[in-house]
């Protein structure tokens, strides 16, 4: 096992120290985190959870944000310059995109029956 030393500020020290032998699982569930936000599934969830019907389905696309972050993501792997957590955050939207579209092509009834 390898050891790391860090410099860490005196109230995070405190906290790090209640956590004693957590310490390498807390730091390996950080680095795994989503590559899409959570507020991002909500906006879907929350959509869905309203009952729409088949003309909201249609209608429903992403946020502005959402919007906004594509965008930026297509840009830049156009540009051959996404990093690789932007990689996995642009399949991610690729992933969900696709149920969109197999909700609004009535693949999913059970979800566009309302």
């Amino acid at each position: 096992m390898a050891r790391i030393i860090l410099e860490v500020p005196d109230e995070l020290s405190e906290q790090l120290a209640r956590v004693g032998e957590r310490l390498p699982e807390l730091l390996a569930l950080s680095l795994q985190q989503p590559a899409l936000s959570a507020h991002i599934y909500r906006y879907i969830l929350d959509f869905l959870a309203t009952g729409p019907t088949r003309e909201e389905i249609l209608a429903f696309g992403p946020s502005p944000d959402m919007s906004d972050r594509l965008k930026v993501l297509l840009s830049r792997n156009k540009a051959g310059e996404l990093t690789p957590s932007e990689q996995q955050e642009l399949d991610e939207y690729e992933r969900i995109e696709h149920l969109i579209i197999m909700l609004k092509a009535g693949s999913l009834p059970y979800l566009s029956r309302a």
